[in-house]
């Protein structure tokens, strides 16, 4: 039975889980526990709720007394509040942890370049161990199969900057400079780097895919059960492919560019092939040798960042598909971010 007197309660019979259905909620001032003859942890943990609350209880025998402790000794204590944290130390706070986790996908990149050099060193050193199939096979693959899009795309890139090179040099008369124009454009930066962009939207997103892939299947365990060593079955062949095949692939670009160039030239500002092949017998030899010399960089960044994104693959295919993505974004990026680097250096040394 319960009692209520302005805020003071008072309660007798028992006070078990079977009628605390009928306690009022609210935080009483005083409650009168003399007449409770039945208390069990249920009825102890509204007292203890009600005690910390602000309520007086008395009549308490010492039995229910302990009990009542007993029960407020295991309610546990909530976590304090964490001190939010003024705008410029969040911002100091999520800048760190961006550092941080670029600098440990860096630290894991290094680590993969690292394994890589040290499968390719092995297989100098015991040629058995090396895959050559599985070389043709990727360069067939990450090699022969771009050609196409890559003479395109640098074609058009071409016939466009012999477009809007002629619009401009018209104005001061100057249109058999187009030539110079295209040439140094395309030998020097845009033939690599545009084939390192397509090369990287097409073959990251497949080394990713191909190895996610064969973890989720534990292909790659079944592998190291068999004293395989992954290294030289999958990233070797791999990424070796793409270091023979890139400059060979800007090759193609540098000429396809030219070649657009050339056309656009002669249609639009009348410049013979003869008149167009004198002009680049005067552009310098080094414009080529700067982009080509790019190619092998661009291709270990490439191979290395698609081939770890795919060892991170967890077990579904949303980790999959995430990865495949963020690959080919990282690459793309981190190709950009060296031909900048190139373009500064080769600035400094006078090339």
């Amino acid at each position: 039975m319960i009692t209520d007197r302005d805020g003071d309660l008072s309660f007798s019979g028992a006070l078990v889980v079977w009628t605390l259905p009928q306690t009022p909620q609210q935080t009483a001032t005083r409650i009168d526990l003399s007449a409770v003859e039945q208390l069990d942890t249920a009825g102890a943990h509204y007292l203890a709720v009600q005690r910390n609350a602000g309520a007086r209880l008395v009549g308490l025998s010492q039995s229910q007394a302990q009990l009542l402790e007993t029960v407020s000794d295991a309610i546990p204590t909530p976590d304090a509040l964490p001190i939010p944290l003024i705008w410029w130390r969040q911002i100091l706070q999520q800048t760190g942890i961006q550092v941080v986790a670029g600098l440990s996908i860096f630290r894991q990149l290094t680590e993969y370049l690292g394994r890589f050099l040290a499968a390719f060193l092995r297989g100098i050193r015991h040629p058995s161990q090396f895959r050559l199939t599985s070389l043709v096979h990727h360069c067939q693959e990450t090699g022969l199969r771009a050609v196409p899009i890559v003479a395109v795309m640098s074609f058009l890139i071409g016939v466009v900057l012999a477009f809007q090179g002629a619009a401009q040099l018209r104005q001061f008369g100057a249109e058999v400079f187009v030539v110079d124009l295209i040439a140094i454009s395309v030998l020097r930066e845009l033939g690599i780097l545009l084939t390192a962009i397509v090369v990287a939207g097409r073959t990251t997103s497949a080394l990713t895919a191909s190895i996610g892939s064969m973890k989720m299947r534990e292909e790659i365990d079944a592998m190291r059960t068999l004293g395989m060593d992954p290294d030289m079955v999958l990233i070797l062949p791999r990424v070796l492919a793409l270091v023979l095949m890139l400059p060979i692939l800007g090759l193609v670009a540098d000429l396809s560019g030219l070649l657009g160039g050339a056309i656009m030239s002669w249609i639009e500002l009348k410049v013979s092939p003869s008149m167009f092949l004198t002009r680049l017998s005067d552009i310098s030899v080094d414009h080529v040798i700067v982009g080509l010399v790019k190619a092998p960089v661009f291709a270990l960044i490439i191979g290395v960042i698609g081939c770890h994104a795919g060892m991170m693959v967890g077990k579904d295919a949303e980790s999959l598909g995430s990865q495949t993505s963020a690959s080919v974004v990282a690459a793309i990026f981190a190709i950009i971010i060296a031909d900048a680097a190139f373009s500064v250096l080769f600035s400094v040394i006078g090339i």
